[in-house]
Order: C-alpha cells, then sequence, then structure tokens
C-alpha cells in the first residue's frame, strides 16, 4: 500500500468521523428542542385549566382574594417566561400559589365535593404528572448533549462549530416551597 493511499485513508476516515460527529450534535439539539416543546405543551395546558380553576374556587371562597391573585400573578409570569433559567423560576412560583390555592380549597367542604373541581384537580394533578416526565426527559436530552459537547474528541469540533451547552430546566435553590409536588387531594 502506497503513502498516498494511506494518507487518502486517513483523511477519508477523519473526515467520517467529522460528519459523523456534527450530525451527532446535531441531532442531539433537535431532541432537546423537542423535549422542550413537549414541556411548552404540558405549561400551555396547565395554563389553561387555572383559569378554570381559580374560577371553580372563587365561587365557594370569595374571600380569599390574596390566593387568587397570586396564582393569577404567577401564571402571568410563568407565561411570559423567556428562557430555561426564567421559565423554571417562573414555574416554581406557580407551583407555590397553585398549593396556597389548593390549601384554602380544603376549607371549603362543598368546593372540595363539587364535580368540576375535582375534574379539574384531576386534570391538573395529570398535567403536573406529564410536566415532571417531560422535565426529565428534556434534562436527559440536555445532559447528553452538553457531555457530547464537553468531551474530547467532540469538543474539538463543538466549539469552532458554535455549537453551546443548553440550559437545564431545574429548580433554583431558592424555590425549596417548589420542589415538592403540587398536592392533589380528592
Amino acid at each position: 500500500m502506497s503513502t498516498y493511499t494511506i494518507v487518502l485513508i486517513v483523511i477519508a476516515v477523519i473526515v467520517l468521523w467529522l460528519v459523523f460527529t456534527y450530525n451527532r450534535l446535531v441531532t442531539l439539539i433537535n431532541q432537546a428542542k423537542e423535549a422542550w416543546s413537549d414541556i411548552q405543551v404540558q405549561l400551555k395546558r396547565r395554563y389553561d385549566l387555572i383559569p378554570n380553576l381559580v374560577e371553580t374556587v372563587k365561587g365557594y371562597a370569595t374571600h380569599e382574594s390574596t390566593a387568587f391573585e397570586n396564582v393569577t400573578r404567577a401564571r402571568a409570569a410563568a407565561m411570559g417566561a423567556t428562557g430555561t433559567a426564567d421559565k423554571a423560576q417562573a414555574e416554581n412560583m406557580l407551583s407555590g400559589a397553585l398549593k396556597t390555592l389548593f390549601a384554602v380549597s380544603e376549607a371549603y367542604p362543598d368546593l372540595k365535593a363539587n364535580q368540576n373541581f375535582l375534574q379539574l384537580q384531576k386534570e391538573l394533578g395529570d398535567t403536573e404528572d406529564k410536566i415532571q416526565a417531560s422535565r426529565r426527559f428534556y434534562n436527559t436530552t440536555v445532559m447528553t448533549l452538553n457531555t457530547a459537547e464537553q468531551t474530547f474528541p467532540t469538543n474539538l469540533i463543538a466549539s469552532p462549530l458554535g455549537f453551546k451547552p443548553m440550559d437545564l430546566f431545574e429548580l433554583g435553590e431558592a424555590d425549596k416551597a417548589a420542589a415538592e409536588p403540587v398536592k392533589v387531594q380528592f
């Protein structure tokens, strides 16, 4: 085998590795974007359920206006948040506000027996579970992407081509109260 052939084989292997690595990074980014989209879908469902829940509770607990205002404000903040870190912080505030709303509902036996309220609680609980599953999938995908971008030899390609690490969607240290899932009791 001539030196020329060996050089061509080495170059071909390097080019194939570059193409494979680039495609893998693009695939991981697209998977992370899809996972983020899944979170957004579940959050939108949650946002759509909240006004109905607030109105149902309001009918029974009209003097609990602070709780309603907090949920409404937290919902608006969460809907307007951009970026992963801001979205996570806003969602944590919303979860805390919902916990307060459910705590208020405990004081009203007629409300706890209301079929509309029970259905909304069930749907919100289901949505919370889906958000948690979507968040885990997103974080796993982002961790895989970030690890690939930061490990040798892929980092030799990722950095020069402009691939950047993505943020995890996680609870902040200041939001310990939001670390508990929203408690939904039937």
